[in-house]
């Protein structure tokens, strides 16, 4: 059997796999904050009780929110900062007296969605997540591929592609935290999504009620809808453009915004080169547990 945990900056959640893919484990604890120590300690109890649980010694994969830097063999590029030059598969692995294989969470996702989501049968699969960030993680044949300098996929932190004076004005109001101006993630991940409508409708609403207003026929909240889909199906294009995907796998909570899928793939036939663009665009099987799957699925 296989363990997956999914270190996220306020819960760790471990699951176990069985071969056929059926979870049997599962449990949630709060991330340490600011504590490293405390997190190597979190996720060897978590270890111990699902191994406990399931009568046997497993594999252990870890999705955290960065990646192990080829180079130094320390984290970078974690919003839990506190993972930030420490050397995370090492101490675990000392922790736990076993090998332990580490990704980035995207990544995570993607070798999830290629395993047996939606993804599944897929040479080439791109997964996006797009909720209180933008990120991306790349699954060839089913494994991971974080490129040379462990960042494959961090196409949320590239510029928004063909910008008109509508994108430049929500850019110089919405600076990304990452200090780069322009980047993907002040427009379409969800943080960006409901910051668009307060700035065009002077208005602070979340991402459901902005959607659920557009339902109704608001035509603030509309125009914001499209706005939004008109800037995904240009950052897409421009993925496709780059690394033609056989399949795109959304995630994050923008991902469950049904509209998208019809909407979207038509609108980046416009911006992709010939005209023309057949990539699937689909959501995320697994949803908000396809991270924790990915990381067993390491293994």
């Amino acid at each position: 059997m296989r363990i997956g945990i999914d270190l996220g900056g306020t819960k760790i959640e471990a699951v176990v796999l069985t071969d056929s893919g059926e979870q049997v484990f599962c449990e949630r604890v709060p991330t340490p904050q600011h504590d490293y120590q405390g997190t190597l300690n979190a996720i060897k109890g978590l270890v111990e009780r699902a191994e406990e649980a399931v009568g046997e010694t497993c594999s252990v994969g870890l999705g955290i929110p960065g990646t192990l830097s080829p180079v130094t063999g320390f984290v970078k590029n974690a919003n839990s900062v506190w993972l930030n030059g420490k050397p995370l598969d090492k101490d675990l692995e000392a922790v736990l007296n076993r090998e332990v294989r580490i990704a980035n969470d995207a990544n995570c996702l993607a070798v999830s969605e290629a395993v047996d989501g939606a993804g599944a049968g897929k040479h080439f699969v791109f997964a996006v997540i797009i909720g209180t960030g933008c990120g991306g993680g790349v699954a060839i044949d089913s494994k991971v591929h974080a490129g040379g300098n462990g960042v494959a996929g961090e196409w949320g932190h590239n510029p928004l592609p063909w910008q008109n004076d509508s994108d430049r004005h929500h850019e110089s109001n919405t600076p990304c935290y990452c200090g780069k101006p322009g980047c993907l993630e002040v427009f379409i991940s969800g943080t960006g999504f409901w910051k668009d409508f307060e700035l065009n409708a002077g208005q602070t609403l979340r991402g459901q009620e902005i959607v659920a207003l557009a339902e109704s026929g608001n035509a603030d909240a509309e125009a914001c809808l499209q706005r939004y889909e008109d800037r995904l199906s240009r950052a897409l294009a421009s993925l496709v453009n780059t690394v033609d995907p056989d399949v795109i796998v959304l995630g994050g909570g923008m991902s469950n915004v049904d509209r998208i899928y019809q909407n979207v793939p038509k609108l980046m036939s416009k911006w992709v080169l010939g005209g023309e663009c057949a990539t699937p665009v689909v959501k995320a099987k697994y949803g908000d547990s396809s991270g924790v799957r990915g990381a067993a699925w390491l293994w």
